[in-house]
């Protein structure tokens, strides 16, 4: 619903006619539909229904990019004077053909939605899944807020995103999804002795077509799973974006073969060297499911297991790798994680079983009303492997 005909509320106050929640919960489409009719969640034009997810709403370029000298942290400087300073040129993203966005370099764009939270909700954002498989940098900054890729409770304001293209130009649209974001209300997260209670229950990660029980989980000290990198099963083992290549059609499906655009990386061993500054899509050994009370974020292990930068895009919204028979109950043995990531400094080894990323849960505040990939018109990750942007073709069996 667009900001003109939203009925807004005053931040400070309860939002109205949102539906009881957990406390400490992520909060889901039925509530994410709310809070868009009540304002607290407004467009510049209306929301889209296919924008809503079962826990994030994808959120929209708006119409002009700024070519700025550099990115900065969001403060008390207004957004305008910063952009007076650093901006170099602009690109307008609503012209028929959109724009070209090169590669390495730094734009600030407007989002067309924008928050007027109440006291009670905080928001956090990450890329999609498709801006990271194009090593499309980006993160989000709310003016006044010194942080990036959150939104405090109560706060009333703009949305913008910094973009930088590092492996390939891209043509980029006013109205494409880069990123999302997730509301929620208190600490959301599970401590590792609840997700212990959900792995004893239901498996979460299976090894193969074996779900893996709680003595073969391996936990963190935070409500998370230690999972691995996977490079034996696969001919190829990962892909390694080319350079000097063609600009990415970023919202047009299917539109490039990949071997114009992609390396095919082999793991001899199940190993293979990584190396410095380029950029690689890998998938982890274990297979995934997240259960609908649930929602997951892929974060980084410690670095002090190497100087690499991995998992741009990784939130798991409810049902990702979730199957259901007719009675409810959970069947098959879930979908890899991809992986993107790049290695910093020096030639980096990395093998296959090495744990190379973190799997943090979070409970939900109810089921979606539609699980992640359900009814969805269009691709989805649901059924991944190795799998590239969805602007790219699927790579000819090997």
């Amino acid at each position: 619903m667009s900001s003109s005909t939203a009925p807004a509320h005053q931040a400070g106050e309860p939002t109205p006619g949102r539906p009881a929640t957990t406390p400490g919960a992520i909060l889901v489409d039925v509530e994410l539909r709310a809070l868009i009719a009540d304002g607290a969640i407004q467009g510049a034009v209306d929301i889209a229904p296919a924008q809503v997810q079962p826990a994030s709403l994808d959120l929209r370029l708006g119409p002009k990019a700024h070519r700025v000298r550099a990115g900065f942290l969001p403060g008390v400087i207004p957004m305008e004077d910063r952009l007076a300073s650093l901006s170099t040129s602009a690109l307008d993203l609503g012209a028929a053909d959109g724009a070209v966005l090169e590669r390495g370099l730094v734009y600030l764009v407007q989002l067309e939605e924008s928050l007027q939270l109440p006291p009670d909700l905080g928001v956090r954002f990450n890329p999609r899944s498709s801006a990271g498989r194009c090593d499309i940098f980006t993160r989000v900054l709310c003016p006044g807020h010194p942080r990036f890729d959150e939104a405090p409770p109560g706060y009333n304001g703009p949305i913008w995103l910094e973009i930088s293209p590092l492996s390939f130009p891209v043509r980029l649209r006013r109205g494409d999804r880069l990123c999302q974001l997730r509301v929620h209300r208190g600490s959301p997260g599970l401590t590792t002795d609840e997700l212990r209670a959900v792995v004893a229950e239901t498996p979460l990660v299976f090894d193969g077509d074996r779900p893996l029980g709680v003595e073969e989980t391996r936990f963190d000290n935070d409500g998370g799973l230690e999972l691995n990198l996977g490079l034996l099963s696969r001919d190829p083992a990962g892909w390694r974006a080319s350079l000097h290549t063609e600009v990415v059609e970023f919202s047009e499906e299917g539109a490039h073969d990949p071997d114009l655009f992609w390396e095919p990386v082999r793991a001899p061993g199940g190993r293979c060297i990584l190396a410095p500054e380029s950029f690689y899509i890998f998938a982890s050994r274990e297979r995934l499911r997240v259960p609908p009370h649930l929602a997951a974020e892929m974060l980084p292990v410690d670095i002090g297991i190497g100087e690499l930068r991995n998992n741009y895009a990784g939130f798991f919204d409810n049902g990702f790798g979730w199957r259901e028979d007719a009675q409810g109950r959970p069947e098959g043995n879930g979908t890899p994680a991809v992986l993107e990531v790049r290695a910093h400094d020096v030639p980096f080894l990395v093998e296959d079983g090495q744990v190379f990323f973190r799997l943090k849960f979070f409970r939900a505040s109810a089921r979606p009303e539609h699980l992640y990939g359900q009814d969805r018109k269009g691709a989805s990750y649901q059924r991944q492997d190795l799998t590239l942007a969805r602007a790219f073709r699927k790579p000819p069996a090997e």
